[in-house]
């Protein structure tokens, strides 16, 4: 029986979702806005002081007409009038102001807590989702909401007095003509009304576009010598300009329906102002209203249409910042890594228990996460034997362990190095360790303690780690030096950089430790980035260091540079390396020999090459035996 197929792209499906992906309700859009409440206080008074004035000039002009029509004087009247139309002017500019900063703030608040939650995800979500598309979530969905505080919603408050303030006043002047401005009114609100679904649902397919887009560009950038070596630029360019294309239809299906919104209000307006001038003049001409009465009830008419053109704008932008609110809270909604960390042990006591093990693996089993996104090549499999069948290969590739029943232990203050084949396992074992993932069966004990006890802070506190393809963060040596210890001293880096052969980094820039390293290292070659790896771990002076293939970057003589260095910082430090090049560990207290996810044999080098047919034949084609 065939397992259910994962969704198709961008996102898992999620209770509360449909095909367009995650809805976010208005609720959860309340507090980006209740964090600000103080200034939309601020805004909410000032939005009826606005009001207040913008009703009572109809009022005055009509006052003033009938005094022009009795041929009376003016008087303060005019300066009156005057006096509430600038007013009303400085008022809306104020508010206008608070509302630009606080949409501002809004973005700002709801890209801290995206990035806060983004970068404590599980390293799983990194393996399943795309950096582009994570980085359009903090990028353009958060900038939708700054259209929710400055296209009307905030000025709903004093749209609504201004709104039955101007139907009061035109129902005292003539409930005949309000009743046809009601009716085309009533046409237009319902036709916004239907029109908003479509908006939201519209956006959230732009918004996943857009993040395919960023995708793809992220993907042509971090690759761009791969791709130029390969004389692919022409073909990622294809690629990139589809999913711009992609972009492209669904923005051009987004100004489609929201361009609906826009002629309804004008045409709502319009019939309004025609219906009333055309029935209006008919009533003044039959006596049964005054000039100076259907002046004032035109503009109360404006009055009333004004804050219904600011809802139909704010039903726009809030629909679509609805959609890309609903990617940015489900990113938030995802467990941190450190989500229920009980921190049952304090790490740094585990330093006392001498008669524990530093590290020890017992029958661990282990399998990656299952895949919430289909690579190209799974979905041109998928076109050819369809989605059941990719599910079945799926299901099955699901059930394979990368780890079967592993065991073995690192004496505390000794060298073990882990050799094997590519595939055996090797960096899973490193990463189980730091955390990155928790094995699906047995246990990994730090001192004698199951490793799920401990905080993982505090554990990777007592670990250096050196990945295989270690990167260097774009900045300068200094802050890829103290990453892992922001408080150590300039002295303390240029040591650990002359220790791992980097003088000649450090001479040959007058920065000294402030050069720039460029982006991913650009400015360092591929052994330096090494070493840098390997010195950022020495710093931090942790009792454990991983090293997964820490030299394989490294011509022989900083290899044996290395090598040295390494030998003499493990002195007082337990080591766990991996190894390809066994020349690098046959002098290990210990060698651990895997094979598909299995120990096939454990001991020294001779011991090896005498009892473990794997190690002997990686021993005979590297010429050590």
């Amino acid at each position: 029986m065939s397992s259910p197929a994962p969704a198709r792209r961008g996102l898992m499906r999620r209770p509360g979702t449909d095909e367009t992906g995650p809805r976010a309700s208005f609720g959860q859009l309340l507090p980006y806005l209740t964090e600000h409440r103080a200034v939309l206080a601020v805004v909410v008074v000032l939005s009826l002081l606005g009001a207040a004035a913008s009703l009572a000039q109809p009022l005055l002009v009509s006052q003033v007409i009938g005094i022009v029509e009795s041929g009376g004087a003016l008087g303060i009247l005019v300066w009156a009038l005057v006096g509430l139309v600038v007013a009303s002017g400085l008022i809306n500019g104020f508010q206008h102001y608070l509302l630009q900063r606080t949409g501002t703030s809004v973005v700002f608040s709801a890209r801290r807590q995206l990035v806060r939650r983004m970068l404590r995800l599980p390293i799983a979500e990194f393996d399943q989702r795309r950096t582009g598309d994570l980085v359009s979530r903090v990028g353009s969905d958060t900038t939708l909401l700054y259209a929710v505080m400055t296209q009307g919603l905030l000025d709903a408050v004093g749209g609504v007095v201004l709104f039955l303030g101007a139907l009061i006043a035109m129902l005292v002047i003539d409930p005949v003509l309000l009743g046809l401005t009601v009716l085309v009114v009533a046409i237009a609100v319902t036709t916004v009304t239907l029109l908003g679904k479509r908006i939201r649902v519209a956006s959230k397919q732009q918004q996943e576009k857009v993040g395919d887009l960023a995708a793809a560009v992220e993907r042509g950038i971090s690759a761009i010598r791969t791709v130029r070596a390969s004389n692919a630029t022409e073909r990622e360019t294809v690629a990139v300009e589809e999913d711009a294309r992609g972009a492209y239809r669904a923005g051009v299906k987004l100004a489609k329906i929201s361009a609906l919104v826009v002629p309804v209000a004008g045409i709502a307006m319009q019939v309004s102002f025609l219906v009333v001038l055309g029935v209006g003049g008919f009533r003044v001409a039959s006596g049964e209203l005054t000039v100076a009465d259907l002046v004032a009830f035109i503009l109360f008419l404006f009055l009333m249409i004004m804050p219904l053109g600011q809802a139909f704008g704010a039903i726009n932008s809030v629909n679509q910042a609805l959609g890309a609110l609903g990617r940015i809270q489900e990113v938030i909604a995802l467990p941190s890594e450190d989500e229920g960390d009980a921190a049952l042990t304090p790490a740094a006591d585990l330093a006392d228990l001498t008669a524990a093990p530093a590290i020890s693996f017992e029958e661990v089993r282990f399998r990656y996460p299952e895949q919430a996104h289909k690579s190209e090549r799974e979905k041109a499999i998928a076109e050819v034997i369809g989605e059941d069948g990719l599910a079945e290969i799926e299901g099955a590739e699901a059930d394979r362990e990368v780890l079967h029943g592993v065991s073995f232990e690192v004496p505390r203050g000794a060298r073990v190095a882990l050799v094997g084949p590519s595939g055996a396992g090797k960096s899973t074992i490193l990463s189980l360790i730091e955390r990155f993932y928790d094995p699906t069966g047995g246990v990994v004990r730090l001192g004698g303690v199951d490793v799920r006890a401990l905080d993982r802070l505090e554990l990777r506190a007592q670990i250096g780690y050196v990945e295989q393809d270690a990167p260097v963060l774009a900045g300068s040596l200094r802050d890829n030096l103290t990453l892992a210890s922001p408080d150590a001293s300039d002295d303390d880096c240029i040591e650990v950089l002359r220790t791992v052969n980097l003088g000649e980094v450090l001479d040959r820039d007058p920065a000294g430790l402030d050069a720039a390293v460029g982006e991913d290292g650009v400015m360092l070659s591929g052994g330096e980035r090494q070493r840098l790896a390997i010195a950022r771990a020495l710093l931090t002076k942790a009792p454990i260091l991983l090293l997964d293939e820490a030299t394989a970057s490294l011509d022989g003589a900083n290899e044996q540079l290395l090598r040295d260095a390494i030998d003499a910082a493990a002195t007082s430090r337990t080591l766990l390396v991996i190894a390809h090049r066994l020349s690098t560990v046959v002098d290990s207290d210990r060698i651990v020999v895997l094979d598909h996810g299995r120990v096939v044999g454990t001991g020294t080098h001779p011991e090896l090459v005498n009892s473990t047919p794997l190690y002997r034949d990686l021993a005979h084609h590297q010429l050590l035996v």
